[in-house]
């Protein structure tokens, strides 16, 4: 299988184009740090942006950042620390989960809208997303958006390639606001609690005026032998010390809580962020299950009353990540089942191929939702070339 690393975009666009020419189908790839990530490509050569590197804006006074898709992310991350700024979104870092090396790449962040622990403050990496280039299945280069943040009329490409896998081209460049490092973090640790209690802590707090950039729950063993319920201020130190001491105050019924700061705190929030908990055995099935926070403990608990399961909570009980044996359809008729009952979505994060080739990875979609779907595919890829089947099948 051909190998394509195209230096600049117009050369990304004649190799779509001549591919186009021989009906080669071509898988899209960065880094590769997530190559398990969504269903088993189907596809005769491969298309890498690891060569389009490089940042190609920065204005810290205005705070927005732009890189070619293939820079490594930490640079990026490094560029913006010099000057004290960070990614609003905190993306994870997906090699612990699938056991990949190479550098995860700016353009992926994109891709596959990778966020962490902070979006339930932030957002997702698509709310901080404004410019994105890239090059269409017809080998078109597009540039959508800009610098700043506007009002859209008419079809959002930027949030549309947000997500999209790499299905409808392939990013070229992104750019994205970023925010202002903070001056510490401290984490508020209450232990013992179970999952019941542990999620109405965390609802109670990000319902509170003290403003939480993270908060989860480690039940009993999830990396430790005691359940943690973890909650994340960052700011100015005198702010810290209000809100914590507030926080403690309303949380009091829940028992007396820790307070974890410098690098014990920042590893802690990376563990989660990597879901890093469950890393571990490589051959079991990873879930990502969104839902209702209220929902998380009801939903967790009835995919374990019918099999083996280890979870833990993240954005207040909204995100679940369930580990599970691979066997079989890696427990999907089960998941599925559970989160039709309970409402929200799942996504298969790992399981063996053959399994991600049987079984839907992404939440299926409604028949109206499906055919919107394939109408955007064909629009922007015609002949299906670029990462088909990535997400759907047929797709």
């Amino acid at each position: 299988m051909g190998v394509y690393e195209p230096g600049t975009e117009a050369e990304a666009g004649e190799i779509v184009r001549a591919a186009a020419g021989r009906g080669e189908r071509l898988r899209l790839a960065g880094g590769g740090t997530a190559a398990g990530l969504g269903r088993p490509a189907q596809d005769s050569a491969t298309l890498s942006a690891k060569a389009l590197t490089g940042v190609t804006l920065y204005e810290p006074a205005e705070m927005v950042v732009a890189a070619r898709a293939g820079t490594p992310l930490a640079e990026v991350e490094d560029l913006l620390a010099s000057q004290g700024q960070m990614l609003p979104f905190e993306p994870m870092d997906l090699r612990g989960l699938y056991g990949t090396t190479g550098e995860p790449t700016f353009g992926a962040v994109a891709a596959i809208n990778n966020a962490g622990p902070r979006r339930i403050n932030a957002g997702a990496a698509r709310d901080s997303l404004i410019g994105v280039r890239f090059v269409n299945g017809r080998g078109e280069a597009i540039k959508s958006g800009g610098r700043v943040m506007k009002n859209v009329t008419g079809l959002d490409l930027v949030k549309l390639m947000a997500g999209a896998h790499g299905t409808l081209g392939l990013l070229t460049e992104v750019t994205f606001k970023v925010l202002p490092s903070c001056e510490r973090v401290a984490t508020l640790i209450f232990p013992g609690l179970d999952d019941a209690r542990g999620i109405a802590a965390l609802s109670e707090a990000l319902g509170s005026p003290f403003e939480l950039t993270g908060a989860a729950h480690l039940p009993t063993g999830i990396g430790a032998p005691q359940a943690r319920t973890l909650m994340r201020l960052e700011g100015f130190s005198d702010s810290i010390d209000y809100r914590t001491g507030e926080l403690r105050r309303l949380l009091k019924r829940y028992g007396s809580a820790e307070i974890l700061d410098g690098e014990a705190g920042a590893a802690l929030w990376r563990s989660v962020r990597d879901a890093a908990p469950l890393a571990e055995p490589r051959e079991a099935a990873l879930w990502r299950i969104s839902t209702a926070p209220t929902h998380g403990p009801a939903l967790a608990a009835a995919i374990a009353a019918e099999r083996d399961a280890r979870w833990f909570f993240d954005w207040g009980g909204g995100l679940i990540w369930l580990a599970t044996g691979s066997e079989g359809d890696a427990g999907a008729a089960t998941v599925r089942r559970a989160v039709q009952a309970q409402g929200g979505h799942a996504t298969l994060v790992r399981a063996p191929d053959a399994v991600r080739a049987a079984v839907p990875v992404f939440q299926p979609l409604a028949e109206p939702l499906m055919r919107l779907t394939a109408g955007i595919k064909a629009a922007h890829d015609p002949a299906g070339l670029l990462n088909p089947g990535r997400m759907y099948a047929g797709l």
